[in-house]
């Protein structure tokens, strides 16, 4: 048995590989992003397994279904927004008889470190009725995934396994055991599990909640959910899920009277062991990072008279990430006071683009060139290109979710208000802008759409475009973008006055208009001329 140190990410990747994985597919988000950079470097220094990055979650979640239809241990991994893209194979795939193990690595972000929402994933897996395994430390997310891919094929769904920043993030020794093989090539003895036709799809839905009994036991007898603390009645009962556990016992020694701890990292909701537990106690308090799915099923499990505390009665706050005063509060105690360091001001820092980012040079384009409209309206999308909603530029003023800026300029459009613009990155109009963009060709929206082209990933940390930027013009003027009205520029600052012109002489076209903007990340570029500084020292 071999230790390592390895981020909560990485000990996700190295369990699958060790599991017998042989795919896995992602695209990038954080807290996630590092489970597929880590199983990158492993094939190309191994050979295997399979790692690739996608268009977009839909599509990673789709490539891993057909791994495991014929039979073999696939891996796909997300942000928890990246699960909402992916919802429509996900939900499906708990009804089709996983024939190879399928495990679904999710990675939510309380408190919205760098994200959108805070949207808790454990959601997904109880509305699909698989299970969920939820780690508290890097050991437990190596064990977990290894053991997830085992229940995926003892009840054939797709098991989750949900991480959550602090974790994915973190660093801690894990041990780890023999490598499984891979699964021989296999496909399923009963074909329509797979067709979900309507009368397929009814007989496989049957057979999903008919398996919810021993999944429901298996949660039950599992080691990840445990009860420690004195026999006996006590006052208060502790129910702590995923690294809520290591809050509560950092803390748990100052508490005056014993409490009886139950801990959840297995679902669905061990019942059984929950009413146990509050049987011994008067109050139960629920510390859980994310939503309050556990307190909420709580109340339809145990007896009206006996308090139920957490985030959604006040204890705990509702929004945020979880943290040891929190939860120090929430225990009744008084919280530590810091460290107090007189005469030392940290300077605030907030987010914003990297000097020399083309981006900014195409946002100055965008502002010279709106300046001549007595009123704009800009959507934007999910990348590097949002912190142009911040002050100097002050750009852009939507962010919904990714390739939601084409279909709310079109939406603006249509509802009469000129000019309407959409900002979108490379990658993200690959993700999901295209299906929008062939909504406004098939309308002729008078808009324009502006792709911000740096030829990689930058937020992620500078992944892979699927296709590169040469290939771009071909899909747009493929989708019937009119030639006319679609231009590729370069984004250097020795082109701002020229790119402005063109970019006016667009917004006052009354149709569709689309102007990619081009030039190499800068941080990405900067990687490169350091690897090639690398390779002429080897050589």
């Amino acid at each position: 048995m071999a230790e390592h140190v390895l981020l909560g990410d990485e000990a996700v990747a190295l369990g699958a590989i060790h599991a017998g994985l042989s795919a896995a597919y992602a695209y990038p988000g954080t807290p996630s992003t590092e489970i597929m950079e880590f199983l990158r470097v492993w094939q190309t220094r191994h050979g295997a397994p399979h790692a690739a990055w996608t268009a977009n979650e839909k599509t990673a979640y789709e490539e891993a279904l057909g791994v495991a239809f014929v039979g073999r241990r696939a891996l796909v991994s997300m942000k928890h927004v990246g699960l909402n893209v992916a919802a429509d194979p996900f939900m499906n795939s708990a009804l089709v008889s996983v024939h190879g193990g399928l495990v679904v690595a999710v990675a939510d972000d309380p408190g919205m470190h760098s994200s959108q929402n805070e949207q808790d994933s454990r959601f997904f897996a109880d509305f699909a009725r698989i299970p969920c395994l939820e780690p508290a430390t890097q050991q437990e997310a190596y064990d977990m995934t290894r053991e997830a891919f085992d229940l995926s094929e003892r009840f054939a769904v797709p098991v989750m396994l949900r991480l959550v920043t602090r974790l994915a993030h973190a660093r801690g020794v894990v041990r780890t055991g023999e490598t499984r093989p891979e699964n021989p090539l296999s496909k399923p003895a009963d074909r329509n599990a797979w067709v979900l036709l309507p009368s397929n799809a009814r007989r496989q839905w049957r057979r999903l909640l008919d398996r919810q009994g021993a999944i429901r036991s298996w949660a039950t007898e599992s080691p990840w959910n445990r009860v420690d603390g004195p026999g006996g009645q006590v006052e208060l009962a502790v129910l702590t899920t995923g690294i809520a556990r290591n809050y509560f016992i950092e803390n748990a020694g100052d508490l005056a009277e014993p409490v009886v701890h139950l801990h959840v990292g297995a679902y669905p909701l061990p019942q059984g062991l929950v009413r146990d537990v509050a049987a011994r106690a008067r109050r139960v308090l629920v510390l859980e990072d994310g939503y309050p799915l556990v307190e909420r099923q709580l109340r339809g499990v145990l007896p009206s008279a006996l308090v139920v505390e957490g985030r959604e009665s006040g204890e705990v706050p509702p929004d945020g990430e979880l943290t040891p005063d929190l939860v120090r509060r929430a225990l009744g105690l008084e919280v530590k006071a810091g460290m107090h360091l007189d005469g030392l001001t940290l300077p605030t820092r907030p987010p914003q683009l990297c000097q020399g980012c083309p981006h900014g040079d195409s946002y100055h384009a965008l502002q010279l060139a709106m300046a001549g409209f007595e009123r704009t309206m800009v959507a934007s999308d999910i990348g590097c290109y949002t912190l142009g909603a911040l002050p100097p530029y002050s750009a852009i003023e939507s962010c919904v979710c990714m390739g939601a800026s084409i279909g709310m300029a079109k939406g603006a459009a249509e509802a009469g208000f000129r000019p309407a613009i959409a900002v979108i990155g490379d990658s993200t109009f690959l993700h999901s802008g295209l299906t929008a963009l062939v909504d406004c060709v098939s309308a002729n929206t008078d808009m324009t759409l502006v792709i911000l082209d740096n030829e990689t990933v930058g937020m992620t940390g500078g992944q892979p475009t699927m296709v590169p930027s040469s290939r771009l013009q071909a899909i747009v003027l493929g989708l019937g973008v009119d030639p006319d009205h679609f231009h590729v520029l370069d984004a250097h600052p020795r082109q701002t006055e020229a790119n402005a012109e063109v970019l006016a002489r667009e917004l006052a076209h009354p149709g569709l208009s689309v102007v990619v903007l081009v030039r190499e990340c800068i941080e990405t570029a900067r990687a490169k001329k350091a690897e090639q500084a690398a390779s002429r020292g080897r050589s």
